[in-house]
């Protein structure tokens, strides 16, 4: 088993371990990793975004066979089209439409697991599952160059893209790209496309559905790439005192009192990503009045109520802590996946195809 970095004052190598231990006992015999096994008799459901997640914080400390078991889950699991399910329920279908963030994310999974490992067999293995989902994924891409947020089980696609949601897509597609030349099958339309959805994510917010109350929404941009330098530390300022509350962590929702260890630990990975790393140690430390004593985190705090809300110990909030751990740590060879994919920074990019976002028109009135 590789062994964690500890993240020096906040959690030692066997805090980490301790809080990956806590997903593996959630973990389905099937693989599967739920937001949370069922509790009270209510069980969490599992979506493919959030089990790699999960998967890749098992491998940062390695636990291998747990995570392998879950990308065989997902191999196994996907459907003819490329994508998989919205949500399963113990094991049955409960919301059937494909998001196009979940399918692609898997390539972030795959090029983690790479780095980790140096497995090639085992991205060999994967690379057709990765083809198809990213096949899947641009087939809900505009000419604008967005990509729609799901295609619904009639094959319609939706008539609206989410920011957080493209620009999680942006870092799969980088991950794609890089995962294709190391497998010597180069696929030179993704990362057009790639280019295309960074620059719309940087600079189209019409392109998008206004879902500005959530953090997502304000973070993403930073955290999935397209975003790095000025344009991202103005970002960040811009609404950091909306939505961190000082001395909890980051909202979950403008609007709310209520803050949550995934959306501050991924703060931290942004934070950390743009080269803010003081406050984003500022931010992971804060974040620990949520750890529960056998190394799971609770999913949030009701600071109005003062209580837990929703009340639940998530899978993927442990694993957002291990991944911002790791990056804080810069302690494996995966621990820059949020800075960097193939040796090349993720960062702003300029678009594919000017003239479908407009961008080469307005050029021109201006000249």
């Amino acid at each position: 088993m590789r062994r964690p970095e500890a993240v020096p004052g906040i959690l030692t190598a066997d805090d980490i371990l301790a809080t990956a231990r806590s997903i593996t006992a959630q973990q389905e015999l099937s693989g599967a990793i739920p937001w949370f096994a069922p509790t009270g008799g209510v069980p969490g459901h599992v979506d493919a975004w959030n089990h790699v997640e999960a998967a890749m914080a098992l491998s940062v400390v390695g636990l291998r066979d747990e995570s392998r078991r879950a990308y065989e889950w997902l191999r196994a699991g996907q459907r003819e089209d490329g994508s998989w399910p919205a949500k399963w329920v113990l094991g049955e279908v409960t919301e059937p439409g494909g998001e196009s963030n979940h399918a692609a994310y898997v390539a972030v999974g795959v090029w983690h697991e790479l780095l980790l490992t140096g497995d090639q067999e085992f991205a060999a293995r994967m690379w057709p599952t990765v083809r198809r989902a990213i096949e899947f994924t641009l087939g809900l891409q505009t000419a604008r160059g967005e990509i729609l947020w799901i295609r619904h089980p009639d094959g319609s696609a939706a008539d609206h893209a989410l920011l957080t949601g493209c620009s999680s897509i942006h870092q799969s597609l980088r991950c794609a790209v890089a995962l294709a030349e190391r497998l010597g099958e180069p696929q030179p339309d993704w990362e057009l496309a790639a280019d295309q959805l960074g620059h719309v994510v940087a600079a189209h917010p019409e392109a998008f559905a206004d879902k500005s109350r959530f953090s997502m929404d304000w973070y993403y941009p930073v955290l999935g790439g397209p975003l790095r330098g000025p344009a991202a530390y103005r970002r960040i300022e811009e609404h950091w005192e909306t939505f961190v509350a000082d001395g909890l962590g980051c909202r979950c929702v403008s609007d709310q009192p209520w803050v949550t260890g995934a959306e501050s630990c991924e703060l931290v990975l942004a934070l950390d990503a743009m080269g803010d790393t003081a406050r984003a140690r500022e931010l992971f430390a804060t974040i620990q009045h949520l750890r529960h004593e056998d190394g799971s985190y609770w999913t949030g705090w009701q600071f109005a109520n003062q209580r837990h809300f929703p009340g639940d110990r998530s899978t993927y909030t442990a694993a957002a802590v291990i991944l911002a751990a790791d990056a804080l740590a810069d302690a494996s060879p995966a621990a820059r996946i949020f800075k960097e994919v193939g040796g090349r920074p993720l960062g702003p990019s300029e678009p594919a195809d000017p003239v479908a976002c407009g961008c080469e028109s307005l050029a021109e009135a201006l000249s």
